[in-house]
C-alpha cells in the first residue's frame, strides 16, 4: 500500500493506493487547518479499509508550487512516515498532479496556480501517444504575458483559473479551454499514480534533502 499526500493548496487531498488500484481518497477545503486535520483524515482512510500506516511501502507527496504552510504541514508530516517507517519518499510537482487529471483529453494542459503579486506559476503538459511530456517548463509569470505564449487550444486548470478564466478567454478566445468546476478539485490519487511510475522505477527522494 503507498500513501499519497498534497497539501499544496487551501484544497487538501490524502490517497491510499495499491498499486494501479487506488483504495480510499479524500478531498476537503482545508483553508489553513492543514496541521490540524491531515493526520486526522490520513487515520480514518486507514481505518475504514482496515489498515494501519505500518503496511505502507511508500510515501508519496506532492512539493508545491503553492501555499508555504499548507506545503510546510504536508512536507513534515510525509517525511516524519517515511523515516519513521523506514520506507521511500518520492516528491512531485503540484503542478503536474494537477495536470495529470486531464492527459486522456489530449490537450495540451497548463496548470495555473496564484504566485502572488499578480504573478502565477504554470507550466504545460501533454500526453502525446502513451507518453506523458512536459512542454514548458515550471515558471512564474503573469496572465498576461501567459496567453502570449498559447500558440495552440489549451486547457486550464487549477482552482485559481476560475479566477482568471474571463481574462484567459478574453485573450485566447477558442483556445482557451476551461473544464468544469468539477474537474478542477485535485486529487491525491492522480499524484500517486505519478508518484508509482517513479517508484516502479527505482527513482526516489532523499528523505533529508527533499524540500517544498
Amino acid at each position: 500500500m503507498q500513501l499519497a499526500i498534497d497539501t499544496s493548496t487551501d484544497t487538501a487531498s490524502v490517497a491510499l493506493v495499491d498499486g494501479s488500484e487506488v483504495l480510499a481518497e479524500l478531498s476537503w477545503r482545508a483553508e489553513q487547518n492543514h496541521s490540524t486535520q491531515l493526520l486526522p483524515h490520513v487515520a480514518h482512510l486507514l481505518s475504514q479499509n482496515g489498515l494501519s500506516l505500518e503496511s505502507a511501502s511508500c510515501i508519496i507527496v506532492a512539493r508545491g508550487p503553492g501555499s508555504y504552510n499548507g506545503l510546510r504541514v504536508g512536507m513534515s508530516t510525509a517525511k516524519a512516515l517515511a523515516f519513521s517507517l523506514g520506507i521511500p519518499i518520492v516528491g512531485i510537482s503540484t503542478l503536474e498532479a494537477e495536470a495529470y487529471q486531464h492527459a486522456e483529453t489530449g490537450l495540451p494542459v497548463c496548470p495555473v496556480f496564484s504566485a502572488g503579486r499578480g504573478e502565477v506559476a504554470v507550466a504545460v503538459y501533454q500526453m502525446r501517444g502513451k507518453e506523458w511530456r512536459q512542454l514548458v517548463a515550471e515558471h512564474l509569470t503573469t496572465v498576461e504575458a501567459l496567453c502570449s505564449e498559447i500558440p495552440v487550444e489549451t486547457l486550464f486548470c487549477g482552482e485559481f483559473v476560475l479566477s482568471v478564466a474571463a481574462q484567459l478567454r478574453k485573450r485566447l478566445k477558442e483556445k482557451a479551454v476551461i473544464p468544469p468546476s468539477a474537474s478542477m478539485l485535485r486529487r491525491a490519487g492522480f499524484l500517486a499514480e505519478l508518484g508509482l511510475r517513479r517508484v516502479k522505477a527505482g527513482d526516489y527522494d532523499s528523505v533529508a534533502s527533499l524540500q517544498p
